[in-house]
């Protein structure tokens, strides 16, 4: 990663003698303390996951091919629902274990009901986005994309699937799941808080059921079932959910273990030349085409995300093990550099809400001017991110004002 020269990161503590202890060594050994604070780390891989998944929601730009997708199986996605389950865990696993049992569940499904009404609120902005992109400027190539095609060609039984959520547009998927996964959460919360790891088995067991039985929700009007598995994608968020759970009372749910780390570390390399190195690449695909043929099932070999297939679930794992383990990022998250991300981090749901929307605006325009063009491209993405961190700044701000005036 490369440092901009005009930062004094000597000062922050970023450089120095030492530098490299700070990154590789491991903190000395602290008695485990009640986590009171926010974790700025959570924060601010919150907020990159939220920008790239907004670069990612507006495709045909030249950016697209530096988000982290390009050098790994995995994606935003993965991140935002391993942190969306260690945001749950963090926030509601002490009302469980010492609150009202069903004050705690209301508080959870309150915010599960937040999240449906803002995906519902979100769609139909999107679909008032590329009705007006058709009607006044003649896009009308957007309306068969996006699964927006249904909504024309059977509208009873799209209008019927919208508030059923079996019918979701294409890059608003991601909000009807995690909001499913946070229904489950008190029973998974309240039975994580007794025997977390057999918690994980049941986990690791949905996974396998899932993926070998192709159990999904269903989708209507179209066939077949949702874009994101909820007994797929299940795993990652009971995996986050469990170590939110561990870190709130000062304790981790997958300790350190250098072995592990090292394993983790050459699997991400292994990963990357892989994608990266052409030979490597061609055999490895072959050797994944190879167990197909012999009857390995596509959850195993192939790079399904619909139901995590394992190289992308592996990749994942991996690289938050990685990141999670390595002291600098603590420093770094709560450096300046890392204050935008930090910001839309907190802000999350308005952040991810206002992005999708955003991103559809950017889609319709960039619709209207194809091609590869840098400086268009860094313009249309530069303004959408500046207004996202000017929304979560104000966000913010506006929460710190009310608390102030609270004390």
């Amino acid at each position: 990663m490369s440092l901009p020269e005009h930062t004094n990161y000597r000062a922050a503590g970023l450089l120095g003698p030492t530098w490299a202890r700070a990154i590789w060594s491991r903190p000395a050994a602290a008695p485990a303390a009640p986590m009171t604070g926010r974790d700025d780390r959570l924060d601010m891989f919150r907020g990159l996951a939220l920008v790239m998944i907004f670069i990612n929601h507006v495709p045909g730009t030249v950016y697209e091919a530096f988000t982290n997708r390009n050098f790994g199986f995995s994606d935003a996605a993965e991140a935002f629902v391993f942190m969306s389950g260690m945001a749950a865990g963090l926030a509601y696993s002490n009302r469980f274990r010492s609150g009202n049992l069903w004050a705690a569940t209301a508080k959870v499904w309150a915010r599960a009901r937040q999240l449906y009404f803002v995906h519902i609120t979100i769609t139909m902005l999107c679909i008032a986005i590329f009705a007006g992109a058709a009607k006044w400027f003649g896009l009308t190539d957007l309306l068969t994309k996006n699964n927006l095609a249904p909504l024309f060609q059977q509208p009873l039984g799209a209008l019927i699937g919208i508030p059923l959520l079996s019918h979701q547009l294409g890059y608003l998927n991601i909000l009807p799941l995690y909001m499913t996964l946070l229904l489950a959460s008190p029973l998974i919360i309240v039975a994580g808080l007794r025997r977390p790891w057999l918690v994980l088995i049941a986990s690791v067991a949905l996974w396998f059921a899932a993926g070998q039985f192709r159990l999904n929700f269903p989708a209507f009007p179209n066939p077949g079932g949702w874009f994101f598995d909820p007994f797929s994608w299940q795993l990652l968020f009971v995996l986050g959910l469990l170590t939110g759970t561990a870190m709130k009372v000062g304790g981790k749910f997958i300790p350190w273990s250098p072995v592990l780390f090292w394993l983790a570390a050459a699997f991400l390399v292994f990963t990357l030349l892989w994608m990266k190195v052409p030979p490597i690449g061609k055999g490895m695909n072959g050797a994944m085409g190879w167990l197909s043929s012999i009857g390995v099932p596509f959850y195993i070999t192939w790079f399904d995300k619909t139901f995590l297939s394992l190289p992308r679930l592996l990749h994942a794992l991996a690289l938050f093990y990685v990141l999670g383990s390595l002291p600098i990022m603590r420093r770094l998250a709560s450096s300046a550099l890392a204050t935008p991300l930090r910001l839309m981090g907190r802000q999350g749901l308005a952040t991810f809400a206002t992005g999708t929307v955003l991103s559809i605006l950017l889609q319709s325009i960039k619709a209207g001017h194809p091609g590869n063009d840098p400086v268009f491209d860094g313009i249309l993405l530069g303004s959408g991110l500046l207004l996202l961190v000017a929304l979560a700044w104000a966000l913010t701000r506006t929460a710190e004002i009310s608390r102030a005036k609270a004390a």
